[in-house]
């Protein structure tokens, strides 16, 4: 019997779903696009918060950090390669009441994050790694501190079992990982079975798989398989945030049949809706348009709509004229028939980006410093 809640500290996830942090996209309209679908249920994390533009109040930050009334427990995801950093950040956090829950990321492969010792280089550093857990668990009080990475830098470098054991020493609430490698970024299959042998090695503390989970049934059969706590949903839901209803649907044993099956007139109808909702939260419909512009291919996929009218979409810069654009189609198609397959940019492996020296010695002390935070946020 695959289980039906996730507990994360005091709070408790029903189903034990966790939408993923992804750069660019799981900002708060996004967010209650797919709480809406899922009646609320679920755990919805913010876009990657960089510990030192946090500490230092930077604007765009500061706006990320924003979540809508209805949305609890506020989970937020933080990044950062200093322990000291983080763990002012963290009580920040905890003092001014900003978040319920604070993920931390040591998962992104992107270079920019790698060179700097982060992400998912970060954890290769066992000590380190301790020192920014450690920090973290201890200056956010009675808020959940949780993880999320990946299996390691490369085939030759595996840190994940590692970094488990260490996380759980150090009282984190809950391990998310992604069965790939930073090397393999989004290409290949995940290793689900990574995932097995994590929740094995630390059974004491929730283990959330992710990879790979492109429809409710996986995600269910993930469950099955590697006898995880719950799954953390990233790519799947790009252009399909009505995917949280499905996993809803199937977790409370409703089944295929409960599954949404959208026509492209409805859709149209979010597409419009959430790039209303990026107006409305960036304070400008034309940049809430050109900032949906990402999404168009992913919610058209599999739908017979042509290069030519993607294209138009594509760079459509107001409401009307997307919604006009989106008249001109047939919209009586019906859901496409592999539209539940995968999505997103797919990659082969990578020459993983790293500091120098950074392989020498998993064991020493690397003092990264404060000048080695990105001072951006969202990735």
């Amino acid at each position: 019997m695959t289980p039906s809640q996730l507990s994360i500290g005091p709070h408790t996830v029903q189903p034990p779903v966790v939408l993923a942090p992804m750069a660019g996209i799981t900002n708060a309209p996004f967010r209650s696009l797919c709480r809406g679908f899922s009646g609320g249920r679920g755990l919805f994390v913010s876009e990657m918060i960089t510990s030192r533009a946090l500490v230092e109040r930077n604007e765009k930050t500061m706006q990320l950090v924003h979540f809508d009334a209805d949305e609890t427990p506020r989970s937020l995801q933080l990044y950062g390669v200093d322990p000291a950093t983080v763990g002012k950040a963290v009580r920040m956090i905890a003092d001014e009441g900003l978040a319920d829950h604070i993920d931390l990321n040591f998962g992104c492969p992107v270079p920019k994050v790698t060179r700097r010792g982060g992400g998912s280089a970060l954890p290769y550093k066992r000590n380190l790694l301790r020192d920014i857990l450690r920090e973290a668990v201890g200056g956010a009080g009675d808020l959940p501190v949780t993880m999320k990475m990946r299996k390691g830098i490369d085939d030759d470098h595996l840190t994940y079992l590692d970094a488990g054991r260490i996380a759980a020493e150090e009282g984190v609430a809950a391990i998310a990982l992604h069965g790939r490698t930073a090397a393999q970024h989004y290409g290949g299959t995940a290793d689900w079975s990574a995932i097995a042998r994590l929740k094995e090695a630390v059974p004491e503390v929730p283990v959330l798989g992710n990879g790979d989970i492109w429809s409710a049934d996986d995600a269910v059969r993930m469950m099955r398989e590697t006898g995880c706590d719950g799954v953390v949903v990233g790519r799947g839901c790009l252009g399909r945030p009505w995917l949280f209803g499905d996993l809803v649907a199937a977790f409370d044993g409703r089944g295929p049949a409960a599954y949404a099956r959208p026509t492209l007139r409805e859709v149209g109808d979010v597409m419009v809706r959430h790039a209303r909702l990026l107006g409305e939260w960036l304070g400008d419909e034309a940049r809430g348009v050109i900032d949906f512009r990402k999404h168009v291919a992913w919610y058209t996929k599999g739908f017979s709509v042509g290069s030519d009218m993607r294209r138009q979409l594509a760079v459509a810069s107001s409401l009307e004229r997307l919604r006009e654009l989106l008249d001109e189609l047939d919209l009586d198609q019906p859901w496409p028939a592999g539209a539940d397959g995968p999505r997103g940019r797919t990659s082969g492996r990578n020459r993983v980006v790293l500091p120098d020296g950074w392989l020498d010695d998993p064991y020493a002390c690397t003092a990264v410093g404060a000048d080695a935070e990105l001072d951006t946020s969202g990735g």
